[in-house]
């Protein structure tokens, strides 16, 4: 009852209280505005994607728990096999284990090579014989003389391979014939031509030995003993031995060589630029050498530091003299393979010997005073590496000082002698040894077309400036190469090769008797500069027989070796070349 007074009470009121709002005139006022509206826009909150919920009436996920019932089931389904795709196979090559040639051409040359290689037991040791012929039988116009030639060698090596070494030896014996014809036509009357006796054998003996260890401080050891004389009564004894080990320190290597170098001979006739002939000219010589050096491996950096030490005996004269040389080189990778810079400076007392001299200039007399070459260094400074990925380039600048380099000029005209020997008539060589400074450019380029077809070329560059004031004798201050080799297809090969020579000079004296050599009256000739090309064809009837011809001299240039030396002109040799088993 209460609740329901108070209900009326109220909406009486109310009643009131609207009818008094439609009676009353509040009348009108006027409202002055002081500052203009600006309404401004709150910030507006994000409403969260998913709201927290803190309502007690949520339900909770109810965790519901199975598990599989699982029956087998019986399937006959077998998968299909894959199967690789065949791949065409070439059959392997096959190879034989010997290996004939011969040739035959103008000039009445011949040329025989023969080869073969035997496995001996099951450790694939290897029994190896060659021989090998080259004479020739032509004359030259511009010479009164005989200019036969003839070159026979014959090699059999034996070689060990085993899992830890590896050794071998070998035997070598070679016979050469050379004929002092260095006479102009005309110069002596034919009794004095018929009198002459040019013909010169040289024979050669020696027997090799080396021996290589892996995974040990001793690397590598060899042996080399000869025996060298001709038909003159010149006779020469030589022995090599060289070692290495190396030790690594750390992450380096440090690498030792040590060698020892022995030679000795006899000749039975005095220097040609004495009137008599007297006395005979001994000679010996040995060395002692260590070369220490610390290899230092980089990422792009090979540096290796060392230095040469030699102890370097006159046996004849009782001498000896102790020597440092610097061995010093180093490559680094500029830009991978495309340029790596390199350089060096080293030196060393080189050995001279009869046997070498000759197969330098097979023209020298039996009358030599043999010395070893004191190279005090030689600085070079280069880049090498490719220019693509078949062309490849090598460019060197160098800098020699030498003291005592052997230089090969004219014996005197020396018709006082009674030798009994035909090498007296300023027809033959001896040695002059000159302190010389060389500067060298060399230029080189190596292209590879494609498989079947490679191509090089080289050039070099010399200045010499010796103690003397003489030429360089008989040193070209250019030389050039280029060669190229060709597999024109499966059956047919061919290859060229061409070569010039810049001009030498050479000196031509007579000897007088009661005046020294260096009052000989005399004359520097020059040598003119030649250019030579050489060409080879092929043609292989199968994986056995082949048949070839070689052509040299072809711009028929009848150009000089040493100086009245002249070569023979066109030459043309066909031959044929045969593999089998034997």
């Amino acid at each position: 009852m209460q609740k329901k007074i108070l209900f009326s009470i109220l909406f009486l009121s109310l009643i009131g209280f609207v009818r008094a709002q439609e009676t009353d005139n509040i009348g009108t006022e006027t409202v002055t505005v002081v500052k203009p509206y600006s309404p401004t826009v709150s910030d507006a909150f994000k409403i969260k994607t998913v709201p927290n919920l803190n309502d007690s009436i949520v339900l909770q996920k109810k965790k519901i728990e199975y598990s599989i019932f699982s029956v087998p089931v019986a399937s006959t389904f077998t998968p299909a096999k894959a199967k690789a795709a065949t791949v065409e196979k070439l059959p392997p090559p096959i190879l034989y284990n010997s290996y004939a040639s011969v040739g035959l051409g103008n000039f009445n040359n011949a040329l025989i090579d023969f080869y073969t290689s035997r496995e001996l037991g099951r450790d694939e040791d290897l029994l190896d014989f060659g021989l090998s012929h080259h004479s020739s039988r032509g004359d030259i116009n511009s010479t009164p003389l005989e200019t036969d030639l003839y070159n026979t060698k014959l090699d059999i090596s034996y070689a060990k391979k085993d899992r830890d070494y590896n050794w071998g030896t070998a035997i070598g014996l070679q016979h050469q014939l050379y004929n002092w014809y260095g006479l102009e036509s005309g110069t002596f009357t034919q009794t004095q031509v018929d009198a002459i006796d040019e013909r010169q054998n040289y024979f050669n003996a020696e027997v090799k030995a080396n021996l290589n260890v892996e995974d040990s401080f001793f690397k590598n050891g060899n042996v080399m003993v000869r025996r060298f004389w001709d038909t003159s009564e010149s006779a020469e004894n030589r022995a090599v031995l060289q070692s290495e080990i190396e030790v690594p320190i750390t992450d380096e290597l440090v690498n030792v060589k040590a060698k020892f170098d022995y030679v000795s001979g006899n000749f039975k006739n005095d220097n040609l630029n004495n009137t008599t002939n007297d006395s005979e000219i001994d000679y010996g010589h040995f060395q002692v050498g260590v070369n220490p050096s610390f290899l230092v491996l980089r990422d792009e950096l090979t540096l290796n530091l060392g230095a040469n030490f030699v102890y370097g005996s006159d046996i004849e004269r009782n001498n000896g003299s102790f020597y440092i040389y610097p061995a010093v080189t180093a490559s680094y990778r500029l830009l991978d393979d495309q340029v790596i810079a390199y350089g060096g400076i080293e030196g060393d007392l080189r050995q001279n010997s009869y046997h070498d001299f000759v197969d330098d200039n097979p023209y020298v007399s039996p009358t030599l005073f043999i010395q070893p070459t004191d190279q005090q260094y030689e600085g070079y400074l280069g880049i090498k590496g490719q220019l693509f990925s078949n062309v490849g380039y090598n460019i060197k600048g160098s800098y020699m000082a030498e003291n005592r380099r052997p230089l090969f000029f004219l014996n005197p005209q020396n018709l006082f002698r009674t030798d009994d020997q035909g090498y007296n008539y300023g027809n033959s060589f001896q040695v002059f040894y000159d302190d010389i400074k060389t500067m060298g450019i060399f230029a080189e380029l190596n292209v590879d077309v494609n498989r079947n077809f490679t191509m090089g070329l080289n050039a070099e560059y010399y200045n010499y400036n010796t103690e003397t004031n003489n030429p360089a004798w008989n040193l070209p201050e250019i030389k050039g190469s280029l060669f190229m080799d060709y597999q024109i297809t499966d059956q047919w090969f061919a290859g060229a090769n061409l070569f010039y020579m810049g001009e030498r000079q050479d000196l031509q004296s007579q000897a007088v008797q009661n005046l020294p050599a260096n009052e000989f009256p005399s004359t520097i000739v020059t040598l003119d500069s030649f250019f030579d090309a050489n060409a080879h064809l092929g043609y292989r009837f199968n994986d056995q027989l082949s048949v070839f011809a070689k052509l040299s001299n072809i711009a028929n240039n009848n150009y000089q070796n040493w100086y009245n030396f002249r070569v023979q002109g066109f030459q043309a040799l066909a031959g044929v070349s045969y593999k089998f088993d034997f």
